[in-house]
């Protein structure tokens, strides 16, 4: 069966607008606000070091594969543009890997905002020495896929056990990954806000040698 590229539901599509007033909160506080409904099992870890990963953030393309065969990775790269990021489903698949550095050289030079594979990824030491293209995998594995004519593109997927829509806003950082799909991005980009104001009171009454008690609300401990 050839590979199936759908039409995505675009019709409350999250305006650039509307995605930049997330682009600089910490997954960490989105993770908070939607808990299991966008998280991504931090077993999807970015290659780069801490403190050195590329920030991740854009709409998503996603790819359905029947592992180890990657025809729907191949024929993205004539759907995706720039800006996007592309979320590969190989079902957690490990022993070969969907995209290497040919594949994800193509769309760091096309501009593509990243790339999520819920399976295997390989040449990383190319990948992981890019500062502009963050790589988030579950495995790494040297082996190449087998097979080029399965798959989907532009459907719902599950990635780490949260369902990933096409156009849904992916975020990732040193901690981690969340999605968020447009209705959760309008409805939580306030509170988000205010959470993070609420840290930065945290870390100053903290340095004022404020009690952690009051800092935080806290009922007295009670002394035995």
């Amino acid at each position: 069966m050839p590979v199936t590229l759908h039409s995505p539901d675009h019709s409350h599509p999250l305006s650039a607008q509307e995605m930049a007033q997330w682009h600089d909160i910490p997954v960490a506080i989105a993770i908070d606000l939607v808990a299991q409904a966008g998280q991504i099992d931090p077993a999807l870890r970015p290659l780069r070091p801490a403190g050195q990963q590329p920030r991740l953030f854009g709409p998503a393309v996603t790819v359905r594969c029947e592992a180890p065969d990657f025809g729907a990775v191949l024929l993205a790269l004539d759907v995706i543009e720039r800006g996007q990021v592309l979320v590969i489903d190989a079902g957690g698949y490990r022993d070969a890997a969907m995209i290497g550095d040919i594949l994800s050289g193509h769309l760091r030079a096309k501009g593509v905002a990243g790339l999520i594979c819920d399976g295997a990824v390989r040449d990383v030491g190319t990948l992981g020495s890019w500062t502009d293209f963050p790589v988030y995998s579950r495995w790494i594995n040297p082996r190449g896929p087998s097979g080029a004519e399965k798959g989907a593109i532009n459907l719902p997927v599950t990635i780490g056990g949260a369902t990933v829509t096409p156009g849904d806003l992916m975020i990732g950082d040193d901690d981690g990954l969340v999605v968020l799909s447009p209705e959760n991005a309008r409805n939580l980009i306030a509170e988000a806000h205010v959470k993070l104001t609420r840290e930065a009171a945290w870390i100053k009454g903290l340095a004022a040698g404020t009690l952690a008690e009051q800092v935080f609300g806290l009922a007295p401990a009670v002394k035995d």
